[in-house]
């Protein structure tokens, strides 16, 4: 609690459905973080992560970040800043900072769309850890403006089919399937 009112994590897991009996375990583990503090903190050995599939609805097309730290295609995303606390303002700061477009916005809601913690080795300058990596969906009007932020983390527009055979993560597939369901229900 944040002065007597739900935090937005916790009124967004509140609110939310896990899928399967892995992630309702993963939303447990979130709830715990958020009781305790911070959920942001960079220095608890399992914090708080915000991260989103950038599509383009009218092609059905998602965009795909290299990640170098990772060797992996993953979603955009990122850590909270200080003074942070609704994980989708951090998504769709992550996503303009990560991808150049301007246009970012939350489709076809702000609904939380999967919760799962996921393993993060050892750095250079930290020790290994767990993100609980809360997924949006956001959508650009404007894909051919996509640019990386630097050289080492390339963008690539790929179809739903394209996206499912270039991700290694299990977590990765299930959140593109369920994208999948959204375009699919889009006219």
């Amino acid at each position: 609690m944040h002065d007597g009112e739900p935090t937005p994590i916790a009124a967004l897991l509140a609110a939310y459905r896990p899928r399967t009996a892995a992630e309702a375990a993963d939303v447990d583990r979130v709830r715990a973080v958020v009781a305790a503090g911070d959920p942001w903190a960079r220095t608890l050995p399992l914090h708080v992560t915000a991260s989103a599939l950038v599509v383009h609805p009218p092609t059905g097309r998602v965009l795909l970040r290299w990640h170098a730290r990772q060797r992996a295609w993953l979603q955009i995303g990122g850590h909270g800043d200080p003074g942070d606390r609704a994980p989708v303002a951090v998504a769709l700061r992550e996503g303009r900072e990560e991808t150049g477009l301007d246009d970012l916005v939350c489709w076809p809601d702000a609904t939380l769309r999967q919760v799962v913690v996921v393993p993060v080795a050892a750095g250079a300058h930290e020790p290994a850890h767990e993100h609980a990596d809360l997924r949006f969906v956001l959508a650009t009007g404007t894909p051919e403006r996509a640019r990386p932020e630097n050289p080492t983390a390339e963008l690539r527009w790929l179809s739903l089919a394209e996206a499912h055979d270039t991700v290694t993560e299990a977590n990765l597939r299930d959140f593109l399937g369920r994208v999948g369901e959204l375009l699919d229900r889009t006219p």
